[in-house]
């Protein structure tokens, strides 16, 4: 089987400052070292061990590692992964959907960064996606509008690969989005941040291919926090991604 691009090619990048006296940015990770897969706060190259996910209140435990010395994990851990189609005004020709086009991936197929996606047998047309991934960070059932920012933990790059034959054909789009190893996420998740207003960036090689503007979806995180569960409740954490412009 051959093997692709992983998610070394994506950025999210915040392009608006964090206002006097709003929450600082704090950036998390997961990681293996020595056969053990732990959660840490990442400062500059130093992680700090964590006992916990940090939206599960985990908390430091003392134990220190260098960023080098480590193979990091995708820093989410979801029992449920949605995404949603169209939904970049940027994307769409027409007038826009009256409820985002929602779907469901399984959670094995999110790995890493720097981990290999293999292209499965049978692929003809295999694509990359920049995405922005949301974490949930506690159980959300039947959330408000007003109260869904409240459970929105943090930000995470992603990488969303698609196989584009097979999105044509199928009833559904489980094989072509939700193959194993088809969803890289990575490598930090990202508390604080303005996830309204956040550039999304997909480069291969350096070069930027794709570009969006999170401020241009036409149902926004909040949003869909708020309908997602009452589609199905999650546990845990839950990620969700918006499509970007290819």
């Amino acid at each position: 089987m051959k093997r692709v691009a992983t998610l070394r090619m994506l950025t999210v990048i915040a392009t608006v400052a964090i206002a006097d006296g709003a929450s600082a940015q704090t950036s998390y990770v997961r990681y293996e070292q020595a056969g053990d897969i732990s959660w840490g706060e990442l400062d500059g190259s130093t992680i700090h061990q964590l006992s916990d996910a940090p939206y599960l209140g985990g908390t430091r435990t003392g134990r220190t590692t260098m960023e080098s010395a480590v193979t990091m994990k995708a820093p989410v851990d979801p029992t449920l992964v949605f995404m949603t189609a169209l939904n970049f005004r940027s994307s769409i020709s027409g007038t826009p959907a009256e409820y985002p086009g929602l779907f469901t991936v399984p959670a094995t197929s999110i790995i890493g960064p720097g981990e290999y996606i293999v292209r499965p047998a049978g692929s003809e047309n295999l694509h990359y996606e920049a995405e922005m991934v949301v974490v949930i960070g506690k159980r959300a059932v039947n959330v408000s509008l007003e109260d869904a920012p409240d459970y929105i933990f943090g930000v995470a790059a992603g990488n969303d690969v698609t196989e584009r034959a097979w999105q044509g054909t199928d009833i559904q789009w489980v094989r072509a989005k939700g193959t194993r190893g088809f969803n890289a996420v990575g490598p930090v998740l990202v508390a604080g941040l303005d996830y309204t207003n956040l550039q999304i960036e997909g480069r291969l090689n350096g070069e930027v291919r794709q570009g969006e503007n999170s401020s241009d979806l036409i149902f926004d995180m909040n949003y869909l926090a708020a309908t997602y569960p009452r589609t199905s409740p999650s546990s845990r954490a839950m990620s969700t991604r918006s499509r970007s412009r290819a």
